[in-house]
Formats: C-alpha cells, sequence, structure tokens
C-alpha cells in the first residue's frame, strides 16, 4: 500500500511558510484569501496534502503559494554580499521578506565570500544539502578565475598532483583541475572547499586572484538568463543535474 504525502493543518503551513502566525493566517482563512483550486479555504483546521504541485493549485491574497518545505534555490550572487546571518550585505536580504521566517529556515549550500559571485545553492532541506557537501557524493564546483599575473606554464601539474600544500594547512589539497583559457584566465575545478581555496592557491604559486566566479556546481551550470542577484526555484530535473558527472 502506497503512502500518500504528509499533511499540515492549514494554519500551520501558511505559518511555517512566513505568511504570518497561526492567528494571522486564520484571519486570511476566514477572509476567504487562501484558495485551493480555486475554492476558498475557509477552515484553518482543515489537514493539506503538502504535494510538489501545491504552488500551482493553491493561492494566498490573490498570489501563487510559495514553495513547500523541500524549496531548492539557484541563485546567481551578486558581487559585495555575504553568506552569513550576521555580516551585513546578506545574501538572504535577496530573498522575499517573508521567506527569512520560513521553518525550516532556508540555508546556503556551503559559501561563497562577499568578493565572489555566481551559482549559489540554497535549500531548507537538510538532507539534501548535506548529500550535497559530503565528500561522499564528490560534486565538483567550477570557478572562472581571473588573474593579476600570466600563469607560469606550471600550474596545472602542480594542481593537478594531490601534494600542494597551502600555508597553516596539514593535509595536501585533492587534486584539482586547471584549464587555461588565456594567459590570464582559467577555470579551476575542485571537490573540495576549504577556506579562500582557490585564491589561496593561486597566491601559493606567486599569483593573485582579481576576479572569482562560480558558474557550475555538479553538472549543473549557471543559466546565462539568470541575472546577477536573480534566483529561482529550482525543479527535480535541475536537482539531479547537481550529482550528474560532467
Amino acid at each position: 500500500m502506497s503512502k500518500g504525502p504528509p499533511t499540515l493543518r492549514l494554519d500551520r503551513l501558511l505559518a511555517n511558510l512566513g505568511y504570518g502566525s497561526r492567528r494571522e493566517v486564520q484571519r486570511l482563512a476566514v477572509m476567504g484569501l487562501v484558495t485551493l483550486d480555486g475554492v476558498p479555504l475557509r477552515d484553518s483546521d482543515q489537514r493539506i496534502p503538502v504535494t510538489a504541485d501545491l504552488s500551482a493549485r493553491m493561492t494566498v491574497d490573490g498570489e501563487p503559494l510559495d514553495p513547500p518545505p523541500g524549496m531548492v534555490l539557484m541563485m546567481n550572487k551578486p558581487l559585495g554580499v555575504t553568506c552569513s546571518h550576521k555580516e551585513p550585505p546578506i545574501v538572504y536580504s535577496l530573498l522575499p521578506d517573508r521567506w527569512r521566517d520560513r521553518d525550516p529556515v532556508i540555508s546556503t549550500v556551503g559559501r561563497l565570500d562577499k568578493e565572489t559571485s555566481g551559482l549559489l545553492l540554497m535549500t531548507d532541506d537538510g538532507a539534501l544539502l548535506h548529500r550535497i557537501i559530503s565528500p561522499r557524493s564528490n560534486v565538483t564546483k567550477r570557478y572562472d578565475v581571473t588573474l593579476d599575473r600570466p600563469l607560469q606554464g606550471g600550474e596545472e601539474k602542480t594542481f593537478a598532483s594531490g601534494e600542494m600544500m597551502l600555508e597553516s594547512e596539514k593535509t595536501p589539497l585533492l587534486p584539482v583541475a586547471l584549464e587555461v583559457v588565456s594567459p590570464t584566465r582559467a577555470f579551476v575545478t575542485l571537490t573540495e572547499g576549504r577556506y579562500h581555496q582557490v585564491r589561496r592557491m593561486f597566491a601559493a604559486v606567486g599569483n593573485h586572484v582579481t576576479a572569482l566566479h562560480r558558474d557550475r556546481v555538479g553538472g549543473l551550470d549557471l543559466p546565462t538568463d539568470l541575472a546577477s542577484g536573480e534566483f529561482r526555484v529550482m525543479n527535480e530535473h535541475d536537482i539531479s543535474q547537481i550529482f550528474a558527472a560532467r
């Protein structure tokens, strides 16, 4: 016997999505401002099956319901914002205000530092987050790197050796792939995510990173039509691409 989708009381569902307290949600329902398949839901105690298509079927005050729990976002992170909750300006300020009140909370999948732009994943699905960042998943990250000085020619071998040590580190880096685009530009693909790893790698070979942009996570590319600072909700195919080999 197949198990149906999980259900939540309407007031709990909308409160968890940041639409207000349960009492405020009750008022929305009584006023007929919450609909499912075009029918007003006036009983806030009613249990709602939380299905993948719920956002397409339910409206709140005339607008489609925000994605239910299990949401995964891709963002083209701009320069100058942090992935912290405490060091403004924060990347979460680029999301709708009420999303900061969601339960479970939205978290970034790993981090990009303030001066790094590009593909940033965000989710409220803790199991998926840990699956992506787990070393067992071997999810790669590719960075478009602009350098202050021309490459010398030995960087590719050094990065790929699996023997490169960074200052203050006790273990060598796992092999890193370097694809030269021009004397001062390259793509770097790595599986680890040590602190400022790409910048420190090039510093260790006597160069300086002037611009850093992540354009791929696993097999998922940053869409060319996703402008800096914009985000979109990912579908199942997008999520599967994270774990696809390239």
